[in-house]
This record gives C-alpha cells, structure tokens and sequence, in this order.
C-alpha cells in the first residue's frame, strides 16, 4: 500500500534546487500541501532571487499540486511557518534541509553565515513550527547533517560544527517532542546539487541523483514511521543508520590513591579496546555505566548517593517539605463550597451546610481539601529541589483525606506539606504530596494528593511506594442505592471560587491546549458529589461521622453532566461508583466507607439511561451535522431482569435529529432489544456487539446494515 500525505502540509527549505526541490516534488506527488522555500542566493550566502521557488511551485501546480513559495531566510522562522499557515491553516511536517556550504574556510576564518543559516536557522525555524505541532499533537521535523559534521573534513571547520550542532538539537527535540508525537531525525546525504559540485568530482555527482535520498526523508515524515532520534546516511540508494558505540574501558584510578596520567598511559590499549563494545543510546545510559565504575571505585554507599543525585533527581525531593500556608476563612467560604459541589435549597436535608443561622450548621466534610489544596495551586512544589516540572502536564490522579474532628465553620488553619514519594509510571512521574492541616496545635485533617506529571516518567524509579493510600474495589452485585444528582453548565465556574483556579476548568482555550473540547469540571467537585451522597444515605447528613475518603479520578466530566453515585455497604464500609475509580470512604460510629466511582450522565435506577441523556445532549449539541451522516431513526427497547424496562427512540433523519423516551408514533428503521446490563457492557466496550448479537443477547429487527451507523452516536462515550 502506498504511503500518502493527503491533507498534510510540509515545509522544505532550500528547496529552489538540487535535494529540496525533490524533497518537495515528492511530497506534492503523495498529496501534501508544500511550502517552497528558497532564498534564491548562491552557495555562499550571497544575492536573492524569487525565481528558483517560483520554478518549483509552478512545477507542482503544473501537476495538480498545491504548493505557494516563501523566499525569506531561515533566520526569519517564523515568517516561513506563517505563509504555511495563511495558505493552509495548519503545519505539520518541516524539513530543514542544506544552505550555504562554505567549504573554502579554515579553522581561523569560520563563517558567521554558515552558522546563522545551518545551524540557527534549522532552530529558529523548528522553534516557530513547534507549538503548533504540540498543539494538535503530531508533528515530523527532519534536520540534514552532513557526513563532514559526523566524521570532520578538510576546510570545512565552519559547516562541520554547524552540522553536528544540528545532530545535537535533533537528539533533543526527539526527546521533548516524543510526549506530543512530534518525532526529529537527522540524515547525511549524499546527492548532486549546487552545494556538492565544489568538492565532488563530475561523473561521481551525475551519480548521485536526489531523487534517491528523498524516499527516505517520506518515510520518516509519514505517520506510520515511529523513528524518532535516528541519525542516517544516504545516497545513491543506499540507507545505513549511524549510533555511538563505546569501549568497554578501563580504571584507571584506585580506592585512596591519586589518578595519574602514567595509570592512563599504561591502561591505553584496553580503554581504546573496542572489543565487546557498548552502544549507548541515551545520557541516562551513560550515567548507568559512568556510574557502575563509581561503584567498583568506592563503595555501595557512595554508588546509591551518586546514583540518586545524578540519575534520579527527582528523588532528591522525597522528604521535602514545601513552603507552610495559611486559609483563612467564615462561614461564607463554607457555603461557597456546599454551593460548588452540588447543595441547594430545594433540598430541606441541605439547608445545614447552606444557612450560617441553621441550629445545626456544619462545613461539609471534603471542605478538608481547601485549606490543603494551596500548597499546590500557590507553587509550592516548584520550591522543592529535584522536581522540574511543567506544570501544564499536571494532572491530579488521586486524592485521599481524613478526618480527625469535624471542620470549623470559620477561623484559621495552617497546612503543612511533605513530599511523601516520587514514582516512575514510564509515560509519567506520580508526586505523593501528604498535607496535614492544624487548627492552632490540634491536626484536623490530612490530605495525601497525588499528582501525575505526564512525560516525567522514564527515570527508572520505583512504580509502587508503600507509603500511598489504596483502595477496594466494590463488590460484585447489584448497588444498594443509587443516587443521581445534575450538574449545571456553570458547576465549574461556581465550584473554582473555593480556590482552585485552573483555567482548565474555565477558559476554553486552556482546555483546548490539553486537548480537551471545552472546560472540564475540577475532580474534586465530583469527588464532593460523592462524599456529600454517602453522608445523606448512610449518616444522616451528620459531618461528625465521617472519618475518610479515597478517590482515584479516570475520566473528565463536563459541566452540566448529570452524576450517578452508586453504593454497596459491605459491614462497616460503604464502596462508592462515581466519576472516579477506586474510592474508599471511612465514616466514624462504626461505618466505614470504600468505593469505585466511574462516568454518569442523568438517569434513573437504569444505567442505560445515562448513556441515553448524553446521546440527547449530543444530539442537542451537533444533531444536524449528525443526521446527514446518519439519516435513520433507531429504537432501543431495554429490558431489566426479563422484562421491559424502558424504550427509547434517537430519530437522527428529521429535522435536527430528536431523543423519544417512551412510545414513538413515527417510523423506526431499525429496533434494537437488549437488557440494561448488556447495553453497558457493549458500550463500555466490553461486549463485542457481533458476539452479543449471534448469542442471542442482542436482537435486531429492521435494516441491521443501520447498526453499523450506531458508532457516530456512541464512538465518543465508549468508556462511561
């Protein structure tokens, strides 16, 4: 099958002639649309012209291509990035291709232009394309070297270090940019152009078409390619990849004794001895072995020290203590809290943790998780030494918190935070931050957060840390009760002013940035759906009998979202299923409660119905755009225990498309018949809908062929 860059847009510098002109010739050939750049100057750097880029562009259009030219210096990047996205809106694949080649310098007269042009301008170029790769998470970045950059060549001081400087900044970006899918390879080439014809000889460069290296530069730009970091030769039609290797070695110096040059002249042969060589492919490969020779130098002892401090700096943070802060606050911040997570007055049972003047008023026990909650939102990590982390790839992964006494309704309390561990979950790093929060000399409560930076892992440290708070998973039976409460379209806006500002869960283009649709409501909010849920069912709303909670967040929920909170009382301990996974909720007077909390949207005793009101507020939303995909009204008759339960009808051919509980009075295409713990699992998922429908657990009357539409209504809630 043949690789295609429809709907792709590259850009090629250098592209007026020789290897650019074919790296864009190709790409337009497969579909891409093509920025033609090409300064027009001579080999030196010197003149201007249009007229090579023009050739080339008129070249592709010639062929039903799409391409425009840009005729600026790499050194004006983003210049370059913006005429690809003012003809077509988007950039994804940038190839920093040759430029001026300066072979008549020495070492004493090394040319600023070849620097400024090879090197700087293969940065500012990227540098200008990244964040829009980032942003729409796909990007492919070619740098060309030159085999006079790997391995030295007479007179070319100055393109030599600026080619091996560009080999530098491709390692790095294919490691900052592997967390976006943005992947960076080098390649040397070896092909005919204006650049060559000063050092090769005639009928070698007639040899040496371009058309043979650029196959090579399109596999690496496709999206099937996963290369990334890779350094290869090319030409003629041959491809070989290059890596480092490294001798064995030897030592050189001895425990308490000094190092001297004559130890290093009579160990020469074997430190050169490439025999049983290594391959290092990364700088923390080369601390492991720098390291190893450490341990056979000193002593254990030692090795841990240096193998923490050099290898694993993020575990220098473990035990530190962040920056104390202090919260305080009345009986205002109390009800602000009850409001965000839910409370209102059209429930009598809520008017306590609402009404300052209430005989009973109380704060609301997950209100235990504002005071704490500052030693991360004020940056008091960013304080702690070993912990560099981007704080846009923070994500809050678990939450724990536990009661000592009831809250206060107003005063002020002092948090003070430990960072309890640092874990290695290979795509991320999990931070255990332990809180515990004092009202004067008397602890009241004490949080453990654990936040996953995402791309921080990798460092080889421990997965697992005994010091984190675990849950139980629930038991397997029907709930013991069920509670379903709504969310409002302004739940986050409402739920922020107690503190947490992330602009995540407010500003639409923050969201965006992490990849998210609109803004998501904070985890905590849910969390405080759920606790206040159990507090009603199993405690009478009594603060004084909660003791803990435990929560593990999966899945975003957004505003206007309704919850389901589903409970199982086992003894002493109550196990939850909400919007989260793993929850463990600990209540005084002998109840204790745990629990799992997952995705709902609205409903009523059904699980269907959950996944039905979020297929109506999608079709609120994009019904229109929906009917022309679909144009066929489905119906869904759900049945609970043998019988008939509920029936639902999406008409997705009129008008805007429609949702219909109950009887339908119009025509129903296709009618589908499956109980309520079926229907989850096959939207979850975890029922193959074939396999459901030959067993006998899915019936279908009508035009089955329909059922195949069915994704474009359920693909994006497969996992509620």
């Amino acid at each position: 099958m043949s690789l295609s860059f429809e709907g792709r847009v590259v850009l090629v510098t250098g592209a007026g002639g020789g290897i650019g002109r074919e790296y864009a010739l190709a790409f337009a050939e497969r579909g891409a649309s093509v920025v033609v750049n090409d300064l027009g100057g001579d080999i030196k750097g010197g003149g201007k012209s249009s007229a090579a880029a023009d050739k080339v562009v008129e070249e592709i259009r010639a062929k039903g291509g799409k391409a425009v030219a840009n005729y600026d210096s790499v050194e004006d990047g983003e210049k370059l990035i913006q005429t690809a996205l003012d003809a077509f809106g988007r950039i994804e694949l940038c190839n920093n291709n040759s430029f001026p080649c300066g072979n008549v310098y020495s070492l004493i007269f090394i040319s600023d232009i070849v620097h400024r042009v090879h090197l700087r301008g293969s940065f500012l170029v990227t540098r200008a394309a990244w964040n829009h790769m980032k942003n729409q998470n796909f990007g492919r970045i070619i740098m060309t070297a030159s085999a006079a950059g790997i391995y030295g060549n007479f007179g070319q001081a100055n393109y030599s270090a600026a080619k091996l400087g560009m080999l530098g900044l491709a390692n790095t970006l294919a490691i900052e940019g592997r967390k976006y899918n943005i992947h960076c390879n080098t390649i040397a080439p070896v092909a005919g152009s204006r650049l060559t014809e000063t050092v090769m000889p005639a009928d070698l460069l007639a040899s040496l078409k371009p058309e043979y290296v650029a196959p090579l530069v399109l596999w690496l730009c496709h999206d099937q390619c996963q290369e990334n970091g890779g350094l290869f030769e090319v030409g003629a039609g041959w491809i070989g990849k290059l890596r480092w290797e490294r001798s064995q070695g030897d030592i050189v110096r001895q425990k308490n004794q000094p190092m001297t040059p004559e130890a290093v002249r009579d160990k020469w042969d074997k430190i050169c001895d490439f025999t049983e060589a290594t391959k290092p492919v990364s700088i923390q490969g080369y601390l492991l072995e720098l390291i190893y020779h450490f341990f056979i130098v000193l002593n254990t002892k030692i090795l841990s020290s240096l193998f923490f401090f050099l290898f694993f700096p993020q575990t220098e943070a473990v035990g530190k203590k962040l920056p104390p802060t202090t919260f305080s606050f009345d009986h205002t911040q109390c009800i602000l809290y009850a409001l965000g997570v839910g409370m209102s007055t059209k429930d009598p049972d809520h008017l306590r943790f609402l009404y300052e003047g209430h005989a009973d008023f109380s704060c609301l026990p997950t209100f235990g998780v504002i005071p704490s909650q500052a030693a991360m939102m004020g940056g008091g990590l960013s304080t702690v030494p070993g912990l560099n982390i981007d704080f846009t790839q923070v994500l809050h992964g678990e939450q724990y918190l536990e009661l000592y006494k009831p809250l206060p309704t107003s005063g002020k309390l002092t948090s003070e935070a430990t960072v309890a561990d640092v874990l290695d979950k290979g795509s991320g790093a999990i931070i255990l931050l332990d809180v515990n929060t004092y009202n004067g000399n008397e602890l009241v409560c004490y949080n453990q957060f654990s936040v996953f930076v995402v791309g921080a892992g990798g460092f080889g440290g421990r997965r697992t840390s005994e010091k984190a708070k675990t849950s139980l998973p629930p038991p397997r039976r029907t709930p013991d009760a069920v509670v379903i409460d709504s969310t409002t379209r302004d739940q986050a806006a409402l739920y922020r002013l107690s503190g947490d500002w992330n602009p995540l869960h407010i500003d639409p283009s923050f969201a965006a940035l992490g990849g998210f649709k609109a803004p998501i409501l904070h985890g905590l909010c849910s969390f405080g759906f759920a606790a206040r849920h159990v507090l009603k069912q199993y405690a009478d709303n009594d603060p004084s009998r909660f003791k803990a909670i435990k929560v593990r967040f999966v899945k975003p929920v957004m505003p206007g979202q309704s919850l389901q909170t589903e409970m199982w009382k086992e003894g002493n301990r109550i196990h939850i299923h909400k919007n989260f996974q793993t929850t463990i909720l600990d209540l005084c007077t002998d109840l204790m409660t745990g629990g799992l909390m997952s995705v709902s949207v609205q409903g009523g005793g059904l699980q269907s119905e959950l996944v039905f009101a979020e297929i109506g507020r999608r079709i609120k939303d994009l019904g229109s755009e929906m009917v022309k995909k679909v144009n066929a009204v489905f119906g869904w008759e759900i049945t609970k225990d043998g019988r008939p339960a509920a029936q639902w009808t999406i008409d997705l051919k009129n008008g805007s498309g429609s949702l219909h509980k109950g009887s339908y009075s119009g025509k129903v295409d296709v009618t589908f018949t499956v109980s309520d713990e079926d229907f989850m699992e096959v939207v979850q998922g975890k029922l193959n809908p074939q396999k459901a429908f030959f067993s006998g657990k899915l019936k279908v009357r009508g035009n089955i062929m329909l059922s195949q539409k069915l994704e474009v209504i359920l693909k994006d809630y497969a996992k509620l």
